[in-house]
């Protein structure tokens, strides 16, 4: 069962260029990301999957419409604002890891604590607590030049989720992966999905992925075009892992 909103986007509009070369990207999108479920957002390129992801996290502005992400509006905010909701409230996962390669793993997820304002010992148990929960308790002292793209990817996703952020927002995150990495790190997101403090949202051009979602959305020319979700009594590999897990609770 998904819980509450935590992410509200109503008609989101948003213009690039300006005068005669004016482009719409997007040409009125709403959404909700609710904790504890799983989506997928998947279009052909130029479809607007990129810049409604920037959008949703706070990176950059609607032309109009209106955006809320942790109960908090983002209307009227300045940049340095935004930047603050986003550090608090956001976890992003890249393509390409985005990792920092003079520091360790633990150092890494540390980093993206300090930004968000977190502050002393408690913080490196955080960091190493998270890189626990992906599989790589024993790589904390380990650099991303000495890590496989499959750990390098689990960093990024322990230095996503080590603050609890409310919304999970990942670009393309097998995109750079092959098919044995792909897998498993679309089933560790499926995992961090089933813990209801989250909302996990994917842009992907990767069709394997498709088992692991709770709902596939799909953008054309700016527009929310369809929405599916798993037929009730089909199990993704997600809500699969969110029973396993209940019933290791409860013995």
């Amino acid at each position: 069962m998904t819980g509450k909103a935590v992410l509200e986007a109503r008609n989101i509009v948003k213009e690039l260029g300006r005068g005669a070369g004016v482009v719409r990207a997007l040409k009125g999108v709403s959404l909700d990301l609710r904790a504890g479920e799983w989506t997928l957002l998947m279009g052909p390129s130029g479809s607007g999957k990129t810049t409604l992801l920037s959008i949703l996290g706070c990176i950059l502005g609607p032309t109009s419409g209106s955006l809320t992400v942790a109960g908090h509006s983002t209307t009227g905010l300045n940049a340095e604002q935004l930047a603050d909701l986003r550090r608090r409230n956001i976890g992003f996962i890249f393509q390409s890891y985005n990792l920092f390669p003079t520091l360790t793993a633990e150092e890494n997820v540390r980093l993206a604590l300090d930004v968000r304002g977190e502050r002393g010992p408690e913080v490196t148990m955080m960091a190493q607590r998270a890189l626990q929960q992906v599989g790589l308790g024993h790589r904390l002292k380990s650099y991303p030049g000495n890590m496989s793209g499959g750990e390098q990817q689990r960093v990024a996703v322990a230095r996503a989720i080590a603050g609890k952020p409310a919304v999970i927002l990942a670009d393309e995150p097998t995109a750079a992966l092959d098919s044995e990495n792909g897998e498993a790190v679309m089933q560790l997101l499926a995992d961090v999905a089933s813990r209801t403090e989250h909302a996990v949202l994917a842009v992907t051009h990767d069709n394997r992925t498709l088992k692991f979602a709770d709902r596939i959305l799909k953008i054309e020319d700016g527009l929310l075009v369809g929405e599916e979700r798993r037929p009730e009594g089909v199990d993704t590999i997600h809500q699969i892992a969110r029973g396993k897990k209940k019933r290791n609770k409860n013995g």
